[in-house]
């Protein structure tokens, strides 16, 4: 169907909390299949885990596992994710990715990377992302989906040669397209980002993933150099990566949105639960209870999020002449039954099951509380076929 409504559709929202829908801005969508299975050991923790498995995931598996994710995020109120698919093991695997966010009709990015289980010491096939360069408009949903590229950088499990890692940058900035890297990821993944800016590896085009080692000269370094940055309190906590550095890059006009990062480590992906943490973290390390306004953490899921993905100009906030990307929430719910200050309420209540409409460039893909767009039991049925295939095949019991 066209991403417009006839005529323009007229939406009943009385008794409704309306707002922009939430922009997520860094999401493994691939390995949600895997949901909550990073275990208690280090043996079984998310870097073992999604290696293991990933490596014997087909494009079927990944389209059931990128689809459960979008469907998912619709569910829960997001209206534009970004797919940072690094288990690229063939054009094929890629294919399926933009496919599976193609049929949820979810606004999106997708960021190509590697194949899991790639040494670091040899560069990503450039074939499968030069093709899709090549013929975007056949694979972007009408614009909806965007392209970007998901890049190792400069350290890994440890360093990474130059001869490895420019060529790939290289061919991203040749194709013009946006960049997207993990860096200083933990509070113990020190002196990470000044390599980075002094190679010119930095940039309005180059989002940095979670970044919580920054150093107060470095995050000088990621204002000047203007890049966004990602972060993912749900995973970073539960990973033991230590707080995120949200207040600190706001207080130097860093470009910042917040992320799922992967459903193998948090489990649920409902993005409104990840605002409350961001929040929460700001308070906790500030021993304030008023370090971050409720309305703040909002916008962090939308109109700053929208910034961060270079995306303001058509999403992000409610305003005539944006794209109608948009939500309802209704408090007719146990959890929210007494409406008292909307943005505090909606930031700590909201949960998937109160998100009764969401709208993607004018296209109602839930209301009253049902995916629209979606055969819901088929999406969950074919991701558990795809999981207990991957098990069968890793042998895993």
């Amino acid at each position: 169907g066209k991403h417009v409504s006839g005529g323009g559709d007229k939406i009943d929202g009385s008794g409704m909390l309306v707002m922009p829908g939430l922009v997520e801005t860094h999401w493994h969508m691939w390995n949600t299949l895997f949901r909550s299975f990073a275990g208690d050991r280090p043996e079984d923790g998310y870097f073992p885990t999604v290696a293991r498995f990933g490596q014997q995931m087909s494009p079927d598996d990944t389209f059931a596992s990128t689809r459960l994710s979008a469907a998912e995020a619709i569910n829960s109120g997001m209206t534009f994710v970004h797919s940072w698919c690094h288990n690229l093991r063939s054009a094929a695997h890629a294919e399926a990715d933009i496919r599976a966010l193609a049929e949820t009709g979810i606004r999106a990015r997708h960021s190509c990377g590697w194949p899991q289980g790639l040494p670091d010491t040899q560069s990503a096939d450039q074939g499968p992302i030069e093709s899709l360069a090549r013929d975007w408009k056949s694979w972007s949903n009408e614009g909806l989906i965007t392209l970007g590229m998901a890049w190792r950088g400069q350290f890994r499990a440890g360093p990474i040669k130059p001869e490895v890692y420019q060529p790939e940058f290289d061919n991203a900035r040749k194709l013009g397209l946006p960049i997207t890297v993990h860096v200083a990821s933990a509070r113990k993944a020190v002196n990470q980002i000044e390599p980075l800016y002094k190679a010119k590896l930095m940039g309005k085009d180059i989002q940095l993933i979670h970044t919580l080692s920054a150093s107060a000269a470095e995050l000088d370094m990621i204002k000047e150099s203007g890049c966004p940055v990602s972060a993912s309190p749900g995973s970073e906590l539960r990973i033991g990566y230590g707080y995120p550095q949200i207040s600190e890059m706001l207080a130097k006009s860093i470009l910042l949105g917040i992320s799922i990062d992967t459903s193998a480590l948090t489990g649920s992906s409902n993005l409104f639960g990840v605002l409350k943490l961001a929040r929460d973290c700001e308070n906790a390390k500030a021993e304030s209870e008023f370090k971050m306004t409720a309305r703040k953490a909002l916008e962090l899921g939308t109109i700053e999020g929208a910034r961060s993905m270079g995306m303001d100009d058509r999403i992000g906030s409610l305003k005539p002449g944006k794209r109608a990307d948009l939500i309802a929430i209704s408090p007719n719910a146990l959890n929210m039954a007494v409406v008292t200050d909307p943005a505090h309420l909606v930031l700590e209540a909201t949960g998937p099951e109160n998100v009764d409409t969401v709208v993607v460039d004018g296209r109602i893909l839930k209301r009253g509380g049902k995916l629209m767009a979606l055969n819901t039991p088929k999406v969950i049925a074919e991701a558990r076929a795809a999981l207990a295939g991957v098990r069968e095949r890793t042998k895993w019991r």
